[in-house]
């Protein structure tokens, strides 16, 4: 066999060996990459994604398109040859798995994790919208979840009002904590709750419960063995004064609340929020209208842009990166409250975009 024609098929055979190599090993890496958008005035799958009854609604135009990214799945393990790929596509983001998925999470606990994030920022949507509008939500202290095998398992169940701890009345979900930390282990600890049928049996009635029990629960020592506790997580429930559905599937996580929010808003009003514009964005909101940043704002600049954005409202922590490769057409539009984000609309719909807040690099 000639020299030359013996060393290219080395080579082929060399090359064909990497290839194969690449796609056997398994690198600990994940990826990133824009998802599709769904327009919160709109409909998914066929019924409208924002369903209001018990109010007077009025038509919406426009978009204001919530924004998503595919990542591959905890339990996905990527070869080299995939790795590679990503790092070299230009929308696509290629980062280690732990960052993702920490301390080991696997499919069904991120799964899990995402859609109480993706529930949670709903209602937080629905208290932000109706307080910018100035409609009051009445807001309760829970009993989020109970520790199995913990002192309250069988005493207290999820749903349960908690009106006072040992006499104290209680308006956050921070004074239940605080209150039970001032015994020591061993004492008891007294519970004044509704219990969550008759909790909910009021509520569908449009009426406030009034029956109260008590309940008297022993508390024992923390894992980390400094205060006393009794094996509950405290949360807040709000009691709408109408019904306000989001229905919207194979969605996770928070960063959808601010567009939720805006969406009900729009639904809730006279006038268009958008003008007829299409208008994009992202960014967790908590109960008082404060937007928090997101992952994912390079994919999610991508994915709005591909869907037909002109304007994109994003997250001022979120700012500086998104300003470092903004998509050709896009215009960010920097929001820190749902207010920023209300007032920005309204600029843009009286075609005031010239004092837009923008975002920079810096």
């Amino acid at each position: 066999m000639p020299r030359r024609t013996a060393t290219m098929l080395a080579s082929t055979l060399v090359l064909i060996c990497l290839l194969i190599a690449g796609v056997l090993i398994p690198v600990p890496y994940a990826e990133m990459s824009p998802g599709p958008t769904v327009n919160t005035l709109g409909e998914a799958r066929g019924e409208p994604v924002l369903q209001i009854s018990g109010r007077k609604t009025y038509p919406t135009d426009g978009h204001l398109n919530m924004t998503t990214v595919r990542v591959t799945s905890a339990d996905y393990k990527m070869n080299a040859v995939e790795a590679v790929y990503g790092w070299l596509a230009h929308d696509n983001v290629v980062v280690p798995h732990d960052t993702l998925y920490p301390d080991g999470k696997t499919e069904e606990q991120s799964s899990q994790e995402n859609a109480e994030e993706f529930s949670q920022s709903q209602e937080s949507a629905k208290v932000a919208a109706l307080g910018e509008l100035g409609i009051p939500v009445v807001s309760r202290v829970v009993v989020g979840s109970v520790v199995k095998g913990a002192p309250a398992e069988g005493k207290l169940h999820a749903g349960d009002v908690i009106k006072a701890v040992d006499g104290v009345p209680i308006t956050e979900q921070s004074g239940v904590a605080a209150q039970v930390t001032k015994r020591k282990p061993g004492q008891k600890v007294e519970f004044t709750i509704v219990p969550a049928k008759e909790a909910a049996a009021a509520e569908k009635a449009g009426k406030e419960p009034t029956a109260t029990r008590k309940v008297v629960i022993t508390t024992t020592t923390s894992e980390e063995g400094d205060r006393a506790v009794v094996g509950i997580q405290a949360g807040t429930d709000h009691v709408f004064p109408f019904t306000i559905d989001i229905k919207l599937a194979d969605v996770g996580g928070p960063s959808a609340g601010l567009m939720f929010a805006l969406g009900i808003i729009d639904k809730l009003t006279p006038d268009s929020l958008t003008g007829g514009r299409f208008v994009a964005g992202t960014g967790t909101i908590d109960d008082e209208g404060k937007v928090g940043p997101i992952g994912g704002i390079e994919m999610k600049l991508v994915g709005a842009r591909n869907a037909g954005a002109e304007y994109f409202l994003t997250p001022a922590d979120n700012c500086a990166t998104a300003a470092s490769d903004i998509p050709d057409g896009l215009t960010l539009v920097k929001v820190d409250t749902i207010d920023d984000a209300t007032k920005s609309l309204e600029k843009l719909r009286k075609g005031d975009t010239a004092s837009l807040p923008s975002c920079s690099k810096g």
